[in-house]
């Protein structure tokens, strides 16, 4: 039996953590469709104009479309 999936690749953005960023943008995902998996594919941040650091995750997700 094959499966097919969908991937999509979303930029989740945090100024709490790297981890909070990965979490809103899976969690975001997931309400629109079920996330069957994830990949972090880069990890990235800077500091803002008023020197505060924001954490960004690009993220690949996957979607199970078919069993």
């Amino acid at each position: 039996m094959s499966k097919t999936f969908e991937i999509i690749e979303r930029v989740g953005v945090s100024n709490e953590s790297i981890s909070d960023a990965v979490k809103s943008v899976v969690n975001e995902a997931n309400s629109e469709k079920k996330v069957s998996w994830f990949n972090v594919v880069e990890q990235r941040g800077r500091i803002t104009n008023d020197g505060k650091i924001e954490f960004q995750v690009a993220v690949k997700i996957g979607i199970k479309l078919t069993e």
